[in-house]
Order: structure tokens, then C-alpha cells, then sequence
């Protein structure tokens, strides 16, 4: 554990944000470094599996990331089921990429502050998925492709109407429609951004608690706790990805 005064100041150590810059244009430059470190991360392992992949007995690796490909493919196939080249490698991305996110959170909570503040960090939050500003930024990622295809596939008319002319038929309650059908785009990228927010800060503030507590009560805790928390980590990239690829899905499908 940090040697802090109190509980108030490790936890107000760990909630902090290693960040550049003031107000709006501020940065939280951990984040991004952890951000960029998974990506590269995933690209760099499934290259070497594909460098390394055989048409023969395949090693335990290969398979592996052939479970995990197959698994991505064949439930994007079944959602999205247009014919489309960026769906599988859209959802392959965000489910392996928010795993990776929220795995850091398994890692003891100091290990990583403190290999930063050995670098000349004072502060470093090292779960990227707790940091608002990141689940969102990719959330408007998801809506912004989903605007693009919405507009491909219904052009500017179509998507217009699609606002206006339901749930109700009539066109006095065109206006009515617009708003209820605007206030439920609007929260597709709310929902989706927060949720995996407000799952991976939980998890972050409890892991941080148990720290807090005696050495010989935190392994008794800890480990229970990671074990249930896997099943969130895994749970939350699942979701991430199954409601990009529906949200890409409802964008093509004619009304």
C-alpha cells in the first residue's frame, strides 16, 4: 500500500488523473497511454497468431484466438446479417479491446501507480474503462458510425421520415414522433458509454476499499471478489460489442 496519511488521501491518490491542459481542453494523459499500450497490444498478438498459424495441428494459441475470432464472427452474422466487410472486424476490435481495458483492474491496484511514480508520474490511473471520458469518446465513435450507415443505407429522406412518420401514423403527431424518436437515438451513446463506465469505476472503488483493509483480510476478499469480477469484465466487453453491432443493425433494416 501507498504510504498516505489517510484512507481518504489513497483513495483521492488513486481517483486521480494523470492530466495535461485546464478545464475542457484538459487530457488525461494515463488514460490515453493505456488506451493506446491495449491497442497495440491486440494488433501486435493477433499478428503474431496469423504470422504463426498452420494449416496443420494448430498450436494452443492459434486456437485460442480462433475460438475467439469464430465466436466474434458468427454472432455478428447473426445480428448483422447484411452483407458488410467493417461489422466482424468493428465488433472483433471492441470486444477484445474493452477486455483487455477491463482486465487491467484484475492487476493489484498499486502495481501499475507505482511503476509509473518510479517514471516521474505523481499520479497514474491505470483502468482506462473507469475513466468517463474514454467510454464515451467511444461510445460517439459507435453513434457516429451508426449515423454513417443509417445515412448509406436510408439516405437523408429515409432517415428523416424514419423521425417523424412513427411510432404514430398521423402527421399531427409528426413533431411528437421527432422527439421521442430523437430522445432514444440520443441515448443509445449515453447508455451504452455510461454502463461500461459505472460497472468498471464500481469494481475499481471496491478493489481500491479492500486495499485499504489489514494484509492478512485483503487476499480473503481480493480473491473472491477477482473471481466475480472476471465474469463483469468479460460480461461488459460482450455488451459493448453485442450493442454496437444491433445498433449497426437497426441502422440498415428497413421499417
Amino acid at each position: 500500500m501507498e504510504k498516505v496519511l489517510t484512507a481518504h488521501d489513497y483513495i483521492e491518490h488513486h481517483e486521480t488523473f494523470f492530466t495535461i491542459g485546464k478545464g475542457f481542453w484538459s487530457v488525461n494523459l494515463d488514460s490515453m497511454i493505456m488506451v493506446w499500450i491495449l491497442g497495440l497490444l491486440f494488433i501486435a498478438v493477433f499478428r503474431y497468431a496469423i504470422s504463426k498459424s498452420t494449416k496443420g495441428v494448430p498450436s494452443r494459441f492459434q486456437c485460442f484466438i480462433e475460438i475467439v475470432f469464430e465466436f466474434v464472427n458468427n454472432l455478428s452474422k447473426e445480428i448483422f446479417q447484411a452483407e458488410d466487410k467493417l461489422i466482424g472486424p468493428l465488433a472483433l476490435t471492441i470486444f477484445v479491446w474493452v477486455f483487455l481495458m477491463n482486465f487491467i483492474d484484475l492487476l493489484p491496484v498499486d502495481f501499475i501507480p507505482y511503476v509509473a511514480r518510479s517514471l516521474g508520474a505523481e499520479h497514474f490511473r491505470d483502468l482506462p474503462s473507469a475513466d468517463v471520458n474514454v467510454t464515451m469518446s467511444m461510445a460517439l465513435g459507435v453513434f457516429v458510425v451508426m449515423i454513417i450507415y443509417t445515412l448509406k443505407a436510408k439516405g437523408l429522406v429515409g432517415f428523416v421520415k424514419e423521425l417523424t412518420t412513427q411510432p404514430f401514423d398521423s402527421p399531427f403527431l409528426y413533431p411528437v414522433n421527432f422527439v421521442l424518436e430523437l430522445v432514444t437515438l440520443v441515448s443509445k451513446p449515453i447508455s451504452l458509454g455510461l454502463r461500461l463506465f459505472g460497472n468498471m469505476y464500481a469494481g475499481e472503488m471496491i478493489f481500491i476499499l479492500i486495499a485499504l483493509m489489514p494484509w492478512w483480510i485483503q487476499w480473503a476478499l481480493s480473491v473472491p471478489w477477482a473471481l466475480f469480477h472476471l465474469l463483469i469484465v468479460s460480461l461488459q466487453a460482450f455488451i459493448f460489442m453485442v450493442l454496437t453491432i444491433v445498433y449497426m443493425a437497426l441502422a440498415v433494416e428497413k421499417h
